[in-house]
């Protein structure tokens, strides 16, 4: 497998989920301003959505977005999937990640927003990672007592907020960053991806 990615983007996620779950493959990176992968490559033709993630599989197919490629990886490991019983769960909560938390960054990243639209949106996020803290109250990972695929796109998440957006994060969930950050996997794809 070959995961396009663009460094701290939310392509992170899917390189930490393959790193954690002992998958092989490499990496490519990509300027997301001109649309070039760091081998000269066209991006449009792998992906012409033009964002990252795109993970190219072995038979060619290339999928695209982190709902649909956390769910392939954690099918190809137990080591990052959700017991069956929680399966489901884990669709649910990456999709709530994608849905809710992700969109809700839009403002920090668009260099014309207003300090009102900032505003409006760290609120629409600190209630967001309000439900997640209350789900993480009696876990030690976000869909149950193991690390999934979706403990990595939070992971992603937690640290936007923190060093992107600057917004505060409730106890729990800087205490579960914390724990995270100490994961191979997660200080591995860091490094890989020059942000340690």
């Amino acid at each position: 497998m070959k995961l396009y990615y663009a460094p701290g983007a939310c392509s992170l996620a899917d390189h930490i989920a393959m790193a954690e779950a002992g998958l092989p493959f490499t990496l490519e990176k990509v300027d997301l301003k001109e649309k070039r992968t760091e081998t000269g490559s066209d991006y449009a033709t792998i992906n012409p959505k033009g964002y990252v993630p795109a993970l190219a599989l072995g038979d060619g197919t290339i999928l695209t977005e982190n709902i649909a490629i956390l769910s392939y990886l954690a099918d190809q490991s137990e080591k990052i999937a959700a017991s069956p019983d929680n399966r489901w769960k884990l669709l649910e909560t990456i999709a709530f990640i994608s849905t809710e938390v992700h969109k809700g960054f839009k403002p920090f990243f668009t260099p014309d927003s207003t300090d009102e639209a900032k505003k409006a949106a760290g609120d629409n996020l600190a209630r967001r990672f309000a439900y997640l803290e209350a789900q993480l109250a009696e876990r030690d990972y976000i869909v149950g007592d193991s690390f999934t695929s979706a403990d990595c796109y939070l992971f992603v998440m937690l640290m936007w907020a923190q060093k992107k957006a600057r917004l505060p994060l409730p106890d729990t969930l800087t205490r579960y960053f914390d724990r995270l950050t100490q994961r191979p996997s997660i200080r591995q794809a860091l490094s890989a991806e020059g942000l340690d």
